[in-house]
Protein backbone atom coordinates (compact mmCIF):
# COMPACT_ATOMS: atom_id res chain seq x y z
CA UNK A 1 0.00 0.00 0.00
CA UNK A 2 1.53 3.58 -0.56
CA UNK A 3 -0.13 6.14 1.36
CA UNK A 4 0.76 9.69 -0.77
CA UNK A 5 -0.04 13.14 0.12
CA UNK A 6 0.08 15.34 -3.00
CA UNK A 7 -0.55 19.19 -2.83
CA UNK A 8 0.24 20.49 -6.26
CA UNK A 9 0.35 17.20 -8.47
CA UNK A 10 4.47 16.36 -7.75
CA UNK A 11 4.19 13.05 -5.13
CA UNK A 12 1.16 12.32 -6.56
CA UNK A 13 2.69 11.20 -10.18
CA UNK A 14 5.69 9.95 -8.03
CA UNK A 15 3.34 7.73 -5.93
CA UNK A 16 1.70 6.28 -9.06
CA UNK A 17 4.73 5.36 -10.59
CA UNK A 18 6.29 3.08 -7.65
CA UNK A 19 2.63 1.48 -7.49
CA UNK A 20 2.78 0.62 -11.25
CA UNK A 21 6.35 -0.41 -10.34
CA UNK A 22 5.80 -2.45 -7.09
CA UNK A 23 2.06 -3.17 -7.69
CA UNK A 24 0.95 -1.90 -4.62
CA UNK A 25 -2.53 0.17 -4.04
CA UNK A 26 -2.91 3.65 -3.71
CA UNK A 27 -4.51 5.48 -0.87
CA UNK A 28 -4.27 9.73 -0.83
CA UNK A 29 -3.96 11.14 2.89
CA UNK A 30 -6.08 14.11 3.39
CA UNK A 31 -8.31 15.55 5.83
CA UNK A 32 -11.31 13.53 5.17
CA UNK A 33 -9.83 9.73 4.82
CA UNK A 34 -10.57 6.55 7.08
CA UNK A 35 -8.45 6.56 9.93
CA UNK A 36 -8.97 2.94 10.08
CA UNK A 37 -6.79 0.92 7.51
CA UNK A 38 -6.65 -3.03 6.59
CA UNK A 39 -3.23 -3.56 5.52
CA UNK A 40 -3.02 -7.34 6.21
CA UNK A 41 -3.23 -8.29 2.27
CA UNK A 42 -0.23 -5.64 1.77
CA UNK A 43 3.27 -6.42 1.67
CA UNK A 44 4.56 -2.72 2.88
CA UNK A 45 3.74 0.27 3.45
CA UNK A 46 4.96 3.43 1.60
CA UNK A 47 4.80 7.09 2.65
CA UNK A 48 5.15 9.01 -0.46
CA UNK A 49 4.52 13.24 0.47
CA UNK A 50 6.38 16.68 -0.34
CA UNK A 51 8.86 17.92 2.08
CA UNK A 52 7.84 21.03 3.78
CA UNK A 53 10.21 23.31 5.57
CA UNK A 54 12.44 20.60 5.58
CA UNK A 55 10.52 18.08 7.39
CA UNK A 56 6.95 16.04 7.37
CA UNK A 57 4.13 18.12 6.45
CA UNK A 58 1.98 18.41 9.07
CA UNK A 59 -1.17 16.92 7.65
CA UNK A 60 0.99 13.92 7.11
CA UNK A 61 2.60 14.01 10.79
CA UNK A 62 -0.99 13.99 12.24
CA UNK A 63 -1.97 10.97 10.21
CA UNK A 64 0.58 9.10 10.87
CA UNK A 65 0.41 9.64 14.44
CA UNK A 66 -3.37 8.83 14.37
CA UNK A 67 -3.98 6.16 12.09
CA UNK A 68 -4.69 2.16 13.05
CA UNK A 69 -3.04 -0.02 10.34
CA UNK A 70 -4.18 -3.13 10.75
CA UNK A 71 -1.01 -5.09 10.28
CA UNK A 72 0.75 -1.95 10.52
CA UNK A 73 3.43 -3.27 13.22
CA UNK A 74 4.62 -6.34 11.15
CA UNK A 75 4.83 -4.60 7.44
CA UNK A 76 8.25 -2.79 6.35
CA UNK A 77 7.45 0.78 6.16
CA UNK A 78 9.35 2.83 3.19
CA UNK A 79 9.57 6.93 2.78
CA UNK A 80 9.79 8.24 -0.83
CA UNK A 81 9.83 12.13 0.13
CA UNK A 82 9.56 14.67 -2.55
CA UNK A 83 11.49 18.21 -2.93
CA UNK A 84 12.73 20.73 -4.87
CA UNK A 85 16.29 20.65 -3.91
CA UNK A 86 17.04 19.20 -0.47
CA UNK A 87 15.26 17.48 2.65
CA UNK A 88 17.15 18.58 5.26
CA UNK A 89 16.86 15.59 8.05
CA UNK A 90 13.13 14.58 7.26
CA UNK A 91 14.42 11.22 7.20
CA UNK A 92 15.26 10.97 10.41
CA UNK A 93 11.66 12.75 11.69
CA UNK A 94 9.80 9.99 9.95
CA UNK A 95 12.17 6.93 11.49
CA UNK A 96 11.32 9.06 14.96
CA UNK A 97 7.38 8.95 14.12
CA UNK A 98 7.96 5.26 13.33
CA UNK A 99 9.28 3.91 15.89
CA UNK A 100 7.07 6.24 18.43
CA UNK A 101 4.39 3.98 17.07
CA UNK A 102 6.54 0.60 17.30
CA UNK A 103 6.76 0.36 13.44
CA UNK A 104 9.36 -0.89 11.12
CA UNK A 105 10.67 1.89 9.28
CA UNK A 106 13.24 0.15 6.65
CA UNK A 107 14.18 3.08 4.39
CA UNK A 108 14.05 6.63 3.23
CA UNK A 109 14.40 7.75 -0.21
CA UNK A 110 13.80 11.51 -2.18
CA UNK A 111 13.11 12.35 -5.22
CA UNK A 112 14.23 15.73 -6.57
CA UNK A 113 10.98 17.55 -8.50
CA UNK A 114 10.31 20.50 -9.79
CA UNK A 115 9.98 24.06 -7.18
CA UNK A 116 6.84 25.05 -5.74
CA UNK A 117 7.48 27.02 -2.35
CA UNK A 118 7.03 31.02 -3.28
CA UNK A 119 6.26 32.55 -0.09
CA UNK A 120 9.59 33.65 1.14
CA UNK A 121 12.05 36.37 -0.91
CA UNK A 122 14.54 34.30 -3.31
CA UNK A 123 12.06 31.77 -3.41
CA UNK A 124 10.25 31.27 -6.77
CA UNK A 125 9.35 28.36 -9.29
CA UNK A 126 12.27 26.63 -11.48
CA UNK A 127 12.60 27.65 -14.88
CA UNK A 128 11.32 25.72 -18.10
CA UNK A 129 14.29 24.14 -18.80
CA UNK A 130 15.36 22.69 -14.79
CA UNK A 131 11.42 22.20 -14.58
CA UNK A 132 11.84 19.96 -17.95
CA UNK A 133 15.22 18.40 -16.56
CA UNK A 134 13.55 17.44 -13.23
CA UNK A 135 11.34 16.04 -14.25
CA UNK A 136 12.75 13.62 -16.61
CA UNK A 137 15.67 12.62 -14.27
CA UNK A 138 13.02 12.06 -11.40
CA UNK A 139 11.47 8.80 -13.60
CA UNK A 140 14.51 7.02 -13.48
CA UNK A 141 14.91 8.16 -9.61
CA UNK A 142 11.60 6.41 -8.65
CA UNK A 143 12.63 3.22 -10.80
CA UNK A 144 15.56 3.10 -9.07
CA UNK A 145 13.43 3.30 -5.28
CA UNK A 146 10.95 0.94 -6.06
CA UNK A 147 14.19 -1.76 -6.82
CA UNK A 148 15.28 -1.00 -3.59
CA UNK A 149 12.15 -1.19 -1.52
CA UNK A 150 11.36 -4.51 -3.79
CA UNK A 151 14.93 -5.79 -2.18
CA UNK A 152 13.89 -4.40 1.04
CA UNK A 153 17.54 -2.55 1.03
CA UNK A 154 17.95 -0.93 4.61
CA UNK A 155 19.75 2.44 3.51
CA UNK A 156 18.56 6.14 3.41
CA UNK A 157 19.25 7.71 0.01
CA UNK A 158 18.34 11.21 0.42
CA UNK A 159 19.96 14.64 -0.70
CA UNK A 160 20.00 15.96 3.01
CA UNK A 161 21.32 19.42 1.63
CA UNK A 162 24.07 21.74 3.30
CA UNK A 163 23.14 22.62 6.48
CA UNK A 164 20.67 20.00 6.89
CA UNK A 165 20.69 19.54 10.93
CA UNK A 166 19.87 23.67 11.36
CA UNK A 167 17.49 23.71 8.78
CA UNK A 168 15.27 20.77 10.46
CA UNK A 169 16.55 21.39 13.45
CA UNK A 170 16.44 25.14 13.81
CA UNK A 171 14.66 26.97 10.99
CA UNK A 172 11.77 24.26 10.54
CA UNK A 173 10.37 25.10 13.93
CA UNK A 174 10.76 28.85 13.49
CA UNK A 175 9.01 28.33 10.03
CA UNK A 176 6.25 26.21 11.49
CA UNK A 177 5.31 29.28 14.23
CA UNK A 178 5.59 32.36 12.19
CA UNK A 179 5.33 31.59 8.77
CA UNK A 180 2.43 28.90 8.70
CA UNK A 181 -0.43 30.91 9.15
CA UNK A 182 -3.29 30.97 6.03
CA UNK A 183 -4.60 34.41 6.90
CA UNK A 184 -2.60 35.90 3.92
CA UNK A 185 -4.44 34.11 1.26
CA UNK A 186 -7.02 35.80 -0.44
CA UNK A 187 -8.05 36.39 -4.11
CA UNK A 188 -7.47 39.17 -6.49
CA UNK A 189 -9.86 40.24 -8.87
CA UNK A 190 -8.63 38.84 -11.63
CA UNK A 191 -10.59 35.45 -9.85
CA UNK A 192 -13.32 33.99 -11.99
CA UNK A 193 -14.91 31.77 -8.94
CA UNK A 194 -13.82 28.91 -10.97
CA UNK A 195 -13.84 26.92 -7.52
CA UNK A 196 -10.61 25.07 -8.29
CA UNK A 197 -8.75 26.23 -5.34
CA UNK A 198 -11.49 24.72 -3.23
CA UNK A 199 -11.75 21.79 -4.85
CA UNK A 200 -8.15 20.73 -4.48
CA UNK A 201 -7.94 21.62 -1.33
CA UNK A 202 -6.69 18.19 0.93
CA UNK A 203 -7.87 20.13 4.29
CA UNK A 204 -11.25 21.32 2.40
CA UNK A 205 -10.42 24.42 3.84
CA UNK A 206 -11.28 26.84 1.34
CA UNK A 207 -15.25 27.76 0.77
CA UNK A 208 -16.48 29.90 -2.11
CA UNK A 209 -18.73 32.96 -1.01
CA UNK A 210 -21.60 32.86 -2.54
CA UNK A 211 -22.72 36.31 -3.25
CA UNK A 212 -18.86 36.98 -4.55
CA UNK A 213 -18.53 33.36 -5.83
CA UNK A 214 -14.69 34.56 -4.76
CA UNK A 215 -12.96 32.05 -1.98
CA UNK A 216 -12.47 32.57 1.04
CA UNK A 217 -9.44 30.32 3.52
CA UNK A 218 -9.95 29.02 7.03
CA UNK A 219 -7.49 28.33 9.00
CA UNK A 220 -7.05 24.51 8.84
CA UNK A 221 -4.34 25.24 6.20
CA UNK A 222 -1.19 22.33 5.76
CA UNK A 223 0.46 25.23 3.69
CA UNK A 224 0.83 22.67 0.44
CA UNK A 225 0.18 25.68 -2.03
CA UNK A 226 -2.23 23.42 -4.20
CA UNK A 227 -4.33 26.09 -4.52
CA UNK A 228 -1.83 28.79 -5.55
CA UNK A 229 -0.80 26.92 -8.55
CA UNK A 230 -3.88 25.63 -9.71
CA UNK A 231 -5.46 28.48 -10.47
CA UNK A 232 -5.74 28.90 -13.91
CA UNK A 233 -5.74 32.64 -13.50
CA UNK A 234 -2.93 33.28 -11.05
CA UNK A 235 -5.62 34.72 -9.17
CA UNK A 236 -4.50 33.34 -5.88
CA UNK A 237 -2.06 35.28 -3.31
CA UNK A 238 -0.61 35.54 -0.42
CA UNK A 239 -0.04 38.46 0.73
CA UNK A 240 2.80 40.64 -0.89
CA UNK A 241 4.66 37.52 -1.45
CA UNK A 242 3.45 36.10 -4.59
CA UNK A 243 3.64 39.07 -6.47
CA UNK A 244 5.77 38.04 -9.51
CA UNK A 245 6.70 34.55 -8.71
CA UNK A 246 5.21 31.82 -11.15
CA UNK A 247 3.44 28.85 -11.11
CA UNK A 248 4.15 24.86 -10.76
CA UNK A 249 1.29 22.62 -11.04
CA UNK A 250 2.22 19.53 -12.75
CA UNK A 251 -0.12 18.86 -15.54
CA UNK A 252 -1.63 16.33 -16.82
CA UNK A 253 0.78 15.21 -19.33
CA UNK A 254 3.71 15.80 -17.35
CA UNK A 255 2.02 13.85 -14.67
CA UNK A 256 1.92 11.11 -16.92
CA UNK A 257 4.98 10.77 -18.14
CA UNK A 258 6.39 10.82 -14.24
CA UNK A 259 3.56 8.49 -13.29
CA UNK A 260 5.03 6.03 -16.14
CA UNK A 261 0.87 6.44 -17.45
CA UNK A 262 0.08 5.80 -21.54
Amino acid sequence: MILFFSGTGNSRAVAKRLSRNLGDSLLEIDASMDMNIDASHDERIVWCFPVHAWDMPELVRDVLNRIQILSGEVLPHFMVATCGDDIGKTHLSWRAAMKKRKWNPVSAFSVIMPNTYVLLPGFDVDTAEVRERKLEQACGQVDKISRAIKCHSNIDNVTEGTAAWLKSRVLSPLFKAFLMSPRPFHATDKCIGCGKCMTICPMNNIDMLKQENHPIWHDKCTMCLGCYHVCPCHAVAYGKATRKKGQSYLSVSEANIVAGAT
